[in-house]
């Protein structure tokens, strides 16, 4: 989004560290940066964000949702907890961010919103229910506020990512990992820019007749 122009505002939750290198990588490409450290399952951290966002910048065009976090464990050891945890973060997160901004985008007449669900959503997974339940709901998400949003210039939009090389995959071994990816139809893992490019074009002229949609990245291991 920092090479195509965008200013960017950088949410986490406890790596600041992380999140002020990626704030430096922005401004180190001309656009201007701004962390902000905050749960987004938290409703008044969410608030607090905006507010600071706001401040800053004055305006919002584009919302990403892509806070998420995962736990690999079966489904008879999980506990509620766990279960709400990650629907917290994952889901209701989701709609947290998403209702914070969208005032603000109907006010103005324009804006894009952009979940980043999973390939799980439509698989299922036989290790953690927990985490492909809510990125399913985020696909709910996703085409009702389409449905609301459209009228207002909003589009809403979600991208299915597969295996990305991210701190979140786990293997079991190297051969598990080169098993797996020999299985793939692109034979390579994910790279987070394969995500990035998609995201900026959905945000881009190019998505303007776009909403509604999940956009499957993921070197067609789901062809839905």
């Amino acid at each position: 989004m920092a090479r195509c122009g965008a200013n960017v505002v950088v949410n986490g939750v406890q790596a600041q560290e992380a999140a002020e290198r990626v704030a430096f990588d922005v401004e180190d490409m001309g656009a201007q940066a701004l962390v902000v450290m905050a749960d987004v399952s938290q409703e008044d951290q969410v608030l607090q964000m905006r507010d600071a966002v706001l401040s800053r910048f004055g305006t919002v065009d584009y919302v990403i949702n892509n806070a998420g976090i995962h736990q690999h464990i079966k489904s008879w050891d999980l506990g509620r907890p766990d279960w709400e945890r990650i629907l917290a973060t994952n889901l209701t997160g989701t709609f947290l961010v998403s209702k914070a901004f969208i005032p603000h985008m109907k006010e103005r007449g324009y804006g894009r919103i952009v979940n980043i669900s999973s390939c799980a959503a439509y698989t299922g997974t036989d290790h953690e229910v927990h985490y492909a339940a809510s990125k399913a709901g985020m696909i709910g998400v996703t085409k009702s506020l389409a449905l609301e949003l459209a009228q207002y210039g909003i589009n809403v939009n979600a991208i299915a990512p597969g295996y990305i090389d991210t701190d979140m995959l786990l293997w079991d071994s190297e051969e598990v990992k080169m098993e797996t990816i020999s299985s793939f139809p692109i034979k390579r893992l994910g790279e987070p820019e394969d995500i990035a490019r998609a995201v900026s074009f959905l945000c881009s002229k190019g998505g303007d007749y776009i909403t509604g949609q999940m956009l499957h990245v993921n070197g067609g291991i789901v062809m839905p």
